[in-house]
């Protein structure tokens, strides 16, 4: 099907049929009918022929002959047993589309991915965004650039600014690993079946090195964790759920020059940082 749009309505109507697919709710599936918004998706990858890039949740191929027109070696992941002869069908002229059977909350992604440098991108299920967005980024793979269409909540929350009511771990998270942008939004008319929420599309720069320096990485991300747990508590009282003393928290705070009276939500990554290092040094004073 090298000369059929994978993204015109007919089409998908056509291959649904064949297939006699049901659409899955649980597994996010909602297939794009916007030739315009897949060709805008592929091409923020900015794919050169042979590069590699990973698709997680192909679909019926849409955003995967996008992808494989690139010219780039596609991997794409597919959960759904039920669309691999879809797959097998839809994509079946392209010789750089390896499909892959599997979860990819399961897999080994490096050695999918033959240990090489390699692109992500995505239209993502919204039921488990961004315990994939992490696995991503927590495995330090080596990714050059992400590019994943989320539900347009997600998407703010990734790219929110210290004091932002949105502003939260998941941004956190992702600006210390990545250089994040909100590139465009999308509507629920550009779906087939139509979701209740509008999208958006997030590419992300993957850092050679932090934006800040810490050190102990598992520390900020705890401080991090914990700052956000409680959002309506102060910091010094959410650092007591962390299981540090009164005289302890005093000290933190004192050493990285933070007013305990302040939420988790307005503290910059430099500040999260000073106070994980603060309590390393503590930990490790304490420890002697």
């Amino acid at each position: 099907m090298k000369d059929v749009d994978l993204s015109n309505p007919d089409v998908v109507r056509y291959v649904v049929n064949r297939f006699g697919l049901r659409m899955n709710k649980k597994l996010g599936q909602n297939f794009l009918i916007r030739h315009a918004v897949v060709d805008d998706i592929a091409a923020a990858a900015e794919l050169k022929p042979g590069d590699p890039v990973l698709e997680i949740g192909p679909g019926i191929g849409t955003l995967t002959q996008a992808l494989a027109e690139t010219g780039a070696a596609v991997t794409a992941v597919e959960l759904d047993d039920h669309l691999l002869p879809v797959l097998d069908k839809t994509l079946e002229h392209y010789d750089n589309v390896r499909v892959v059977h599997g979860d990819i909350m399961r897999i080994d992604i490096a050695e999918t991915m033959n240990h090489k440098p390699f692109k992500v991108c995505a239209n993502l299920p919204y039921y488990i965004t961004t315990p994939i967005i992490m696995k991503l980024l927590e495995q330090k793979l080596p990714i050059e650039k992400i590019v994943v269409m989320v539900q347009k909540e997600v998407a703010e929350r990734m790219v929110a600014a210290p004091g932002s009511k949105i502003y939260g771990a998941l941004s956190v998270s992702v600006q210390y690993y990545t250089e994040p942008r909100m590139l465009f939004e999308i509507s629920p008319k550009c779906f087939m079946p139509a979701p209740e929420v509008t999208s958006a599309v997030v590419s992300m720069d993957v850092r050679q090195t932090p934006p800040v320096q810490v050190q102990d990485e598992k520390r900020f991300f705890q401080v991090v964790k914990t700052a956000f747990s409680q959002r309506r508590k102060t910091f010094s009282n959410t650092l007591k759920s962390a299981g540090l003393s009164k005289e302890q928290i005093a000290g933190i705070l004192e050493a990285s020059r933070i007013d305990g009276s302040r939420r988790g939500e307005t503290m910059s990554l430099q500040e999260f940082a000073d106070v994980a290092d603060a309590w390393s040094h503590m930990a490790a004073d304490e420890g002697k």
